[in-house]
């Protein structure tokens, strides 16, 4: 019953503020999820690529399933057939293998370029130059199988505050100075378990939360 509990405190939390609750359910077992979904609520976000395949054949498909981590190539042509939203692409190259196994599928697929905002090494993600250059039209109008629905950014994994609402900043800043010019442009996914209260005072409009639903996470051998 917590995990419920749990979905229904953040709701209240953001009640009225338009922002949208992802919960973040890699390494969970089927039956935690169950317990959610029975309740009501229906968008998972997965890390893995096997673990989300295989929770997806497993449970209802009126589900919303959104990957977040780190997204190879070679596998997309896995998730291409039912994945409602890719948090993580970062690189043109993943972008347009999207776009064809998209293609394949006879699907749009909604995305989220990830820029890269962190002060440390583990975090991956493009430059904000990069960002610019793959949301020029001509770039775009090659990739009719794609639709970059917004952006997503990972802070430094630290407790300083001010460092990470400085990181939040910087990337709802450069969200403002391009949405004019691309009206898709409607998500912006920042905030996890830690961080998410800072996240939606800074303009998040869609937080993934995971270890504040499920509890701590289960590592995968």
């Amino acid at each position: 019953m917590a995990i419920v509990e749990n979905i229904q405190f953040i709701e209240k939390e953001i009640a009225g503020k338009d922002i949208t609750l992802v919960a973040v359910s890699k390494t969970k077992p089927v039956e935690m999820l169950m317990e959610a979904y029975n309740a009501g609520f229906k968008r998972f976000g997965e890390n893995y690529v096997q673990e989300l395949v295989g929770k997806y054949e497993e449970m209802p498909k009126d589900i919303e399933w959104h990957f977040i981590g780190h997204l190879q190539s070679n596998k997309v042509k896995y998730i291409a057939p039912f994945v409602s939203l890719i948090h993580s692409v970062d690189s043109f190259k993943l972008l347009q293998e999207i776009n064809k196994q998209g293609a394949k599928n006879n699907r749009v697929i909604d995305c989220l370029l990830q820029i890269y905002i962190a002060e440390e090494d583990t975090k991956s993600g493009m430059t904000e130059e990069e960002c610019l250059e793959i949301l020029k039209p001509e770039v775009l109008g090659q990739l009719s199988n794609i639709k970059i629905a917004g952006l997503m950014g990972m802070t430094t994994l630290t407790d300083d505050e001010v460092q990470i609402r400085k990181e939040f900043k910087k990337l709802k800043d450069f969200y403002n100075s391009i949405i004019s010019e691309n009206s898709s442009l409607q998500i912006l996914s920042m905030g996890m378990s830690g961080d998410y209260t800072i996240a939606i005072e800074e303009g998040s409009t869609m937080i993934r939360v995971g270890s504040k639903i499920f509890g701590e996470r289960i590592y995968q051998k």
